[in-house]
């Protein structure tokens, strides 16, 4: 059986505590559906590799966990669980353990997940546009949700400004600069201001 990696295991002891046996189970189900999966932390927060692609993550945010699957778009999704609007993920809120499904079904999906990573089905490519096109982190959506006014002015804003923050943000070299970013980011997105505005003229 894979090896369960230690930031993981001090991901899961630093989360709430109604998150640790939700996000304990998750990730016992991975590794009992899929046993030579590979754990790590990416965009600050553990997600499942197999056959050196992602198969699947999870986080766990102030009131609810989520649990998404890398190609969920290729998936039958025969039980129709999958809720992308409701929160980050594909199971919506978690809250807990009760909130999931069955561990058969659990079971089902992320062996359907591994089977694509198997065969080696990629994600469709996008097509690519003269415009800009901006790709949001989950966890800096997840970030803006928490944060109303920072949501709504982030969405006015043009794709230009968008993207300008989301560059500085990405761009850190430590997930703890990559938290501050976050943070000064949402307190200057909420009062109106872009990325580089202490450099415009006013």
């Amino acid at each position: 059986m894979a090896r369960k990696i230690n930031v993981i295991d001090l991901y899961i002891d630093k989360s709430a505590d109604f998150a640790k046996p939700i996000l304990t189970h998750l990730r016992d189900l991975v590794h009992v559906a899929c046993p030579l999966v590979e754990e790590k932390i990416k965009w600050g927060f553990p997600h499942f590799d197999f056959k050196g692609e992602m198969m699947c993550s999870m986080a766990a945010f102030k009131n609810h966990c989520a649990f998404g699957f890398w190609k969920a778009s290729l998936m039958k999704d025969k039980h129709q669980l999958f809720n992308a609007n409701e929160a980050m993920g594909h199971l919506g809120k978690i809250t807990s353990l009760k909130d999931l499904p069955t561990d058969k079904i659990m079971l089902a999906y992320i062996k359907e997940a591994m089977q694509l990573n198997i065969d080696g089905v990629k994600l469709p490519t996008k097509k690519k546009s003269n415009s800009i096109i901006v790709r949001v982190p989950d966890y800096f959506i997840a970030a803006l949700k928490e944060n109303q006014s920072a949501e709504k002015q982030f969405t006015a804003f043009s794709p230009s400004h968008k993207k300008e923050y989301i560059q500085w943000i990405t761009e850190a070299k430590t997930e703890t600069t990559r938290n501050k970013r976050v943070e000064t980011a949402l307190e200057w997105i909420a009062e109106g201001k872009g990325r580089n505005w202490k450099y415009e003229r006013k």
